[in-house]
């Protein structure tokens, strides 16, 4: 994504030690969330943030989320999403792709934003072609979500509903 916004990347990555610059950033960014000193901490949840808040979508209107104005909110999830993001998720890579047969019968509706730039239409995508039961609705005008899902959850619940 540094590709698509390279000064954001640049102030992101900046905080980062540079003997670490060339290694995970979620690490990199979990040890800087762990550090004893709170104002290197709130600093690294901040930029953390507000790279999250630039790299999730391209869609036209897209505009800052409020909510990571919060330095409550933006502490915590800053830990969550290194903690994750760090250990693979705590997936091997292909797990989840490769145990799809194990649902492939149960029905579901996949939602996902063509803009989402965080989360590519690539991956409900794969997951859809192997997953026989889902119906994947792609949003055109929507990012990594935005507010334009509420109704597609809502029509997909009720889908689920009536079969």
């Amino acid at each position: 994504m540094g590709r698509v916004f390279p000064r954001e990347w640049s102030e992101f990555v900046d905080l980062i030690p540079e003997d670490q610059r060339s290694g995970d950033p979620a690490d990199a960014y979990a040890r800087l969330l762990a550090d004893p000193d709170a104002q290197i901490r709130s600093e690294a949840a901040r930029r953390w943030c507000a790279w999250e808040d630039t790299h999730v979508s391209l869609a036209p209107g897209w505009t800052h989320l409020a909510r990571y104005d919060d330095p409550s909110f933006r502490a915590v999830f800053a830990r969550l999403v290194t903690h994750y993001w760090s250990n693979g998720c705590f997936l091997d890579d292909d797990e989840v792709l490769d145990n799809m047969h194990r649902i492939a019968d149960i029905p579901a509706v996949l939602v996902h934003g063509r803009h989402d730039l965080s989360g590519p239409l690539e991956t409900p995508w794969w997951l859809h072609l192997r997953w026989p039961a889902s119906r994947l609705v792609v949003l055109d005008d929507a990012g990594h979500g935005t507010d334009t899902f509420g109704p597609e959850f809502v029509l997909a619940i009720d889908s689920m509903r009536k079969a």
